[in-house]
């Protein structure tokens, strides 16, 4: 039988970029043809083997007189490949993808890799986004949720029966085969007695940035051997560096910038954060478990249907220094607290986070979808 093939869009690198990677990775490749459009953030080479075609156009993330430019070339791609399905990744590149095929023949999904909607913006720019998102609704076949939080929060814009949960997942057979210990603590003039906190993020306002720093404060008050990790990069570095400055903390606090494989740092930790704003799932989440970390993470979203608090982690309010500096404490000075937090945390991502069980589900839907329009 001919593969059914799938076209992908995308303009948002980072988490979208590494979730279509698992994707396509353990997709079966007897049954799917893929191919992707995707924004300049991509490397084409992280694609090879796992696309048959490799197409990128400039996607910008805000709304502008590029985007007009970036529609006709979606729609010329979708129209040259002749997709059985065009796949839309996060809320740009859905709404491109989704005007672009309009009036194509091929079934349409959009992932929204959490709501627009959700973020932390005035009132006036969340209805716009609403607005957005209801009018796009009507123009696929289906929308993938990655948590329930996600799907309620989809309900404001369409109905239950376009909705379809797919919770995520990460590559555990990758990282049980990938070399551990590549980087050394000396590497990043931490001593190995420290106890080493640590977050993967952006430095933006998702991600509280701000809040890990002050709580970082609060806690080498109290562990005078504790130092402080963020891998990843953003707008807000520069502030965090002034703030970490002021507050003595400077020769306390590594930002690594952008890297390739966050894990390689992530294992250096004694205490993993994800103190969110917002957050349609929280990838990164699964992935600390995979490492075996005591994860602090915020009471917001979809978290608290992947952290159950005080089994495979510990959960505080959003915006909140002092409550994240004391469960931080709490795991350092319970022995008995982290090694629970750390069994659980592996035992969850086995069972209901493995990358396979997404790829499994998309392909039963997928399938199910096409045969139906047959």
């Amino acid at each position: 039988m001919r593969r059914i093939r799938i076209l992908h869009v995308a303009q948002a690198a980072g988490g979208v970029d590494r979730y279509i990677r698992m994707l396509l990775k353990y997709l079966d490749k007897d049954k799917f043809e893929n191919i992707l459009v995707c924004s300049q953030a991509f490397h084409k080479e992280d694609y090879e083997g796992l696309v048959s075609c490799f197409e990128q156009i400039e996607m910008t993330r805000e709304i502008g007189k590029n985007d007009i430019c970036a529609i006709k070339k979606v729609r010329k791609l979708i129209k040259k490949y002749v997709p059985d399905i065009v796949y839309a990744h996060s809320s740009k590149a859905g709404a491109l993808a989704r005007i672009a095929d309009i009036g194509i023949k091929n079934y349409c999904i959009y992932n929204p890799h959490g709501w627009a909607f959700n973020m932390r913006c005035s009132d006036k720019k969340r209805k716009m986004y609403i607005v957005i998102e209801k009018i796009a609704a009507l123009f696929c076949d289906k929308i993938i949720c990655i948590s329930d939080a996600e799907k309620e929060s989809g309900l404001k814009i369409c109905s239950e029966d376009k909705l379809h949960v797919i919770f995520n997942g990460v590559d555990i057979e990758a990282y049980e085969k990938s070399v551990h210990g590549k980087i050394k603590r000396d590497d990043l003039g931490i001593p190995d007695n420290a106890f080493v906190v640590g977050m993967v993020g952006r430095i933006s306002s998702q991600k509280a940035p701000d809040v890990f720093i002050q709580m970082a404060k609060l806690v080498k008050l109290e562990i005078s051997n504790a130092y402080f990790v963020i891998v990843g990069n953003g707008k807000q570095e520069n502030e965090i560096r002034k703030y970490a400055k002021k507050n003595g903390l400077s020769d306390r606090l590594y930002i690594t910038g952008w890297v390739d494989n966050p894990m390689n740092y992530v294992e250096l930790f004694d205490v993993a954060c994800l103190l969110s704003r917002w957050e349609g799932f929280g990838l990164v989440l699964p992935e600390y478990m995979m490492a075996g970390k005591p994860i602090v993470a915020s009471r917001v979203d979809a978290i608290p249907s992947i952290i159950e608090d005080g089994e495979n982690g510990l959960l505080v309010e959003v915006d909140d220094a002092a409550g994240a500096s004391k469960a931080v404490l709490q795991i350092h000075k319970n022995n008995e607290l982290r090694e629970k937090l750390i069994v659980h945390g592996l035992q969850d991502v086995y069972d209901k986070f493995n990358v396979r069980r997404v790829a499994a589900e998309h392909g039963e839907l997928f399938e199910k979808e096409i045969k139906r329009r047959i």
